[in-house]
């Protein structure tokens, strides 16, 4: 059970997640506030069954068509189904979840969409002692992809799984490629990147020193590609099909989305949860790409699980 201040008891040090929850949060949002025009609305919110957080989002600006960066630490006494189906012995239990979640949906067509979540969830069952797990990554969603970019993301992900063990980029890699994947459309959702849940093996200063690598490598990953593309000219046709491949990102979000589904279903906060929505999207009905365009090659080249470092070759 949750004591009076919503926190549970356990050897795992939730105060030290949430300190380095707020560090990261605050420096995403320095990081797109200084490439952009624009500046983040910063909105806290409480949720009435416990907890709460803040939700930074920027709209209209001169890169970030909208960027939203959320912050939310709640907990309950009754564990979303979402976070217990692979654990059926804590299902129902107390529980306290915390985590950074961000989306960037830039305005140029050449400048990829991306994401990024590190989260923390500690449930204790009514009899038996607490079990946690940390889960997270980041994915990169390009619309008109560039080699050298697609290998800087992936080397930068690489970097931040090296200390911890070899083969984990491989691992964590190949699981965002199986995770980011809409199987009514037969594609991946991007170029991947890592993903990784349900971990706890090592112990809780280990993982939780993992989940600090990953979370300190998403700016490295993502922010000399938004500043080398962000001023790229394009035009009506790069902008249509921006917004074509923008509903591939609703139909995740809404159909598979583990982070979607257990928001919605803790009841969280509805905006924040939809946040990562892009503002404008489009269905058209049986669109193919012309043979030999650049928006082929988006889906011969890249929309399918690949081992980026070892194909790709850096330029001269």
């Amino acid at each position: 059970m949750a004591d009076a201040t919503g926190k549970l008891s356990s050897a795992a040090d939730s105060a030290q997640v949430r300190a380095y929850l707020n560090g990261l949060h605050d420096r995403i949002t320095q990081a797109a506030e200084a490439i952009d025009t624009a500046t983040f609305r910063r909105d806290v919110w409480q949720r009435p069954e416990g907890g709460g957080g803040e939700s930074r989002i920027l709209a209209d600006g001169s890169v970030f068509e909208r960027a939203g960066v959320s912050f939310s630490h709640v907990f309950g006494e009754r564990l979303p189904q979402s976070a217990s189906n692979l654990r059926p012995e804590i299902a129902g239990a107390a529980f306290e979840a915390m985590g950074i979640s961000l989306v960037f949906h830039p305005r140029n067509p050449y400048v990829p969409t991306t994401h990024c979540n590190v989260r923390f969830l500690l449930a204790k069952p009514g009899t038996g002692t607490p079990v946690w797990w940390f889960g997270g990554g980041f994915d990169l969603t390009p619309y008109y992809p560039f080699d050298e970019d697609v290998l800087h993301w992936h080397s930068i992900a690489r970097e931040a799984c090296e200390p911890f063990g070899a083969g984990l980029y491989e691992r964590y890699k190949q699981w965002c490629d199986r995770y980011f994947f809409l199987p009514h459309r037969q594609e991946t959702r991007g170029v991947g990147g890592l993903f990784f849940d349900d971990l706890e093996d090592g112990g809780f200063a280990h993982c939780f020193a993992f989940l600090r690598g990953v979370g300190d490598h998403f700016l490295p990953a993502y922010m000399p590609i938004a500043e080398r593309r962000k001023n790229h000219p394009w035009g009506e046709r790069e902008r249509n099909f921006q917004l074509y491949r923008r509903g591939r990102y609703v139909e995740f979000n809404l159909l598979y989305d583990r982070g979607t589904l257990f928001g919605l279903q803790s009841r969280g906060r509805t905006e924040s949860i939809l946040m990562s929505m892009p503002p404008l999207a489009r269905w058209d009905y049986d669109w193919q790409p012309q043979p030999g365009s650049p928006e082929e090659r988006l889906y011969t080249d890249f929309l399918r699980p690949r081992d980026y470092l070892a194909e790709l070759k850096p330029g001269p």
